[in-house]
């Protein structure tokens, strides 16, 4: 990972919580680094800078800037920061108000932790003799840069997506996986429901690889860890189908701004990958989700096929 794009997943990460709640719009961001005590003068003059750089480009492209913030010497180096913006009550909208019959969309594929450790693995013959039957040295590669322009990609153009087509609640997917996430949403919610998820978007090979590697991480069961994750939203059933064509449609940057010229492809994917139903406030995989490989960027007829997938709600299954 290029030390400019560390400094841009940060910023991404630190910006869904307010995307989370439909606030596309931040009044100010600070940068909290921490630079790892085992560093020399001369590396850290060379590191820490390129990423502040990436982190202050992605604020620029989320319409923000970072105004300050706080260095510290660490083990490690981190990076992170906070978001904060004073907005009007029809700003954002409550993460409580899904209703049974709302359906489950995802706007970023899952399967981050995994194309990054197998990335690792490439260097490492007794855990890469685990998967190579699975993937070969070239996916791993072009598994890993999907997953770092998943991370660096803002989840603005979603959270605006979610006032035009009435989004009932949401939350982003970080380190709690999908699953932890849902049901801390599940939770927060009003009405008795319950969320079931039956489609699990996920980087191509990255299902294989974990199990190959002995139900590694927990991705088909939603525990892998996700790092600038997309949002999981509930929407009335007849506006999910939009959504994820607009998403598709809407023409975005690295980072997520909409409309910039150079943007990536199309726009950003989003799969329908649930349904709420009534229920205790919980939220459950069912035994046998359908995976939907999701392709690395270039490869249309699988782009077309992967696109295919938002074309209706999932029905209820019996598990």
């Amino acid at each position: 990972m290029s030390i400019l794009l560390q400094g841009r997943i940060a910023c991404a990460n630190v910006l869904s919580d307010l995307y989370a709640m439909g606030i596309t719009e931040c009044d100010n961001m600070l940068m909290l680094l921490s630079v790892s005590q085992k560093m020399n003068e001369k590396e850290r003059e060379q590191v820490m800078p390129l990423m502040m750089k990436g982190f202050r480009d992605a604020a620029e492209e989320g319409g923000t800037s970072v105004t300050g913030g706080q260095t510290v010497i660490n083990p490690w180096i981190i990076v992170g920061g906070v978001a904060s913006v004073v907005c009007q009550p029809n700003d954002f909208i409550m993460p409580e108000n899904a209703v049974p019959g709302d359906v489950l969309v995802l706007t970023k594929p899952l399967g981050t932790q995994v194309a990054v450790n197998a990335h690792q693995w490439l260097d490492i013959p007794e855990k890469w003799n685990k998967i190579k039957l699975v993937i070969s040295k070239e996916e791993v590669e072009q598994a890993y840069q999907e997953a770092m322009l998943n991370m660096a990609t803002l989840n603005r153009t979603a959270a605006a997506l979610m006032h035009k087509f009435n989004a009932h609640a949401a939350t982003d997917i970080t380190g709690f996986g999908i699953i932890g996430h849902a049901r801390n949403l599940a939770q927060q919610q009003r009405n008795d429901v319950a969320f079931v998820i039956h489609n699990l978007p996920i980087i191509s090979k990255m299902a294989a690889i974990s199990k190959a590697g002995g139900n590694l991480f927990g991705l088909l069961q939603g525990t892998s860890s996700e790092t600038s994750g997309g949002l999981l939203i509930c929407l009335p059933r007849e506006q999910a189908a939009r959504f994820c064509a607009e998403m598709k449609s809407s023409r975005v940057g690295l980072s997520g701004a909409v409309g910039q010229d150079g943007g990536v492809g199309d726009g950003q994917q989003a799969w329908i990958i649930g349904i709420v139903e009534k229920g205790s406030r919980c939220a459950r995989i069912i035994d046998k989700p359908r995976i939907i490989e999701v392709p690395y960027r270039g490869s249309v007829v699988n782009a077309q096929e992967a696109s295919n997938n938002n074309a209706s709600p999932p029905q209820v299954q019996q598990t």
